[in-house]
């Protein structure tokens, strides 16, 4: 049911159905030792950190305060404690988080259909980490360098409709091609990835699974040519060649037939050579399939402008991995807002005007088509009439 209402933030929490995270709170035991103290207030007040852009408990507490009129349509009595809020997280579990996010991105995936730069039948995602930074004084279980902290938060991107579906975080020492080997990609999809995922085993066993993928060839790999393709005179694309890995034990890993593509990147003067055991498709298009991984560096460099993944309000790891999964379901309710309006949103400037309306009585669904013309829906008292005689 849609609030109308409601403020907008209420309308957007709706997106979240209530019974689905109760059930989800019960499985993590989430409340166990709770005392008046909901999940749901947590997640509320977390979701505000996020949308709000505050930089600290203070600044939740404070600004949900000042708000108290309004936060009984938030399913809330009452704004927070701050240490109340920072003993949540730092100890319920991350998990429940990580689980909402899988209930948001189901809710997302059909505004996301046929919504994608590159069509195919079979789905296309993008594969990336990146490296969240942290104060190693503040952060000690979080050690990356001598003097460094920072936490590596894994990525793959779905293009149709540009949607995170997985997330993992880690420490900043754990490599790329770790996670890669985990992780389960359904027979017929492809992948692009830079030159990190670099790893002869790891394209053995997507090629035995029927996963495509492309990627950068590195600069020091060794290899046979067993085919030329023939490639046209014009256009960015340099060569196209059937090779089979040849150094050290790579035949070992990987004994298939893998495809080396030279393409000419025109804006950086330069040639990119991928990988593929794409077969089936030309050059051109491989090209443009790795063209699109930059979506990913897009997502990274939006989620870190954007929302609170560079400032934390709480140094245990819990309190960390809790905002970030906070912040990628807050990343997945934007891209809902995006997906399902008509007016051409950039990322920036709807997070900037509905950090303003979060509290203001407005038609959400209405105002995201029709920002700057909308009106409030808040009810007005009819004037009594006067009767003067």
């Amino acid at each position: 049911m849609i609030l109308r209402n409601a403020s907008v933030f209420a309308q957007l929490l709706d997106l979240i159905p209530r019974d689905e995270f109760e059930r989800l709170v019960r499985r993590h035991h989430a409340e166990a030792e709770a005392k008046g103290f909901a999940s749901w207030d947590q997640f509320v007040a977390m979701l505000f950190c996020q949308l709000g852009q505050a930089h600290s408990l203070r600044e939740i507490t404070m600004g949900m305060a000042t708000c108290m009129g309004k936060l009984v349509h938030l399913g809330l009595k009452e704004a927070p404690a701050r240490s109340t809020l920072a003993y949540a997280n730092e100890h319920r579990p991350w998990e429940l988080y990580k689980d909402v996010f899988a209930l948001v991105l189901a809710r997302a995936r059909p505004y996301a259909k046929g919504k994608g730069t590159l069509r195919f039948r079979n789905p296309l995602y993008s594969m990336d980490a990146t490296v969240i930074d942290l104060c190693l004084k503040m952060f000690d279980w979080a050690r990356f360098r001598r003097a460094k902290g920072a936490v590596k938060l894994h990525l793959v991107l779905d293009h149709e409709g540009c949607l995170p579906v997985f997330a993992h975080i880690t420490d900043g020492k754990t490599h790329e091609v770790t996670m890669a080997q985990r992780l389960s990609l359904p027979p017929g999809a492809m992948v692009a990835m830079d030159r990190g995922y670099n790893d002869y085993a790891l394209f053995a066993a997507w090629c035995e699974q029927g996963v495509g993928f492309v990627t950068r060839l590195k600069d020091n790999a060794i290899y046979e040519v067993v085919e030329s393709r023939e490639v046209a005179g014009t256009g960015s694309i340099r060569s196209d060649e059937l090779i089979v890995l040849s150094g050290a034990r790579a035949q070992e890993r990987c004994a298939h037939i893998l495809r080396r593509i030279v393409v000419w990147d025109e804006e950086q003067q330069r040639e990119i050579v991928l990988l593929t055991n794409l077969h089936h498709l030309s050059a051109s298009t491989v090209a443009r399939i790795y063209k699109a991984r930059w979506q990913i560096e897009l997502f990274f460099k939006a989620l870190k402008q954007n929302l609170r993944v560079k400032t934390f309000v709480g140094t245990s790891a819990n309190a960390l991995k809790t905002q970030i999964w906070t912040a990628l379901i807050a990343m997945l309710l934007l891209k809902i807002l995006q997906l399902r309006s008509t007016f051409a949103w950039s990322l920036s400037n709807l997070v900037a005007l509905l950090r303003l309306n979060l509290f203001t009585y407005r038609d959400l669904w209405a105002w995201i088509n029709t920002p700057f013309e909308t009106l409030p829906t808040q009810p007005v008292a009819q004037q009594l009439e006067l009767n003067f005689g």
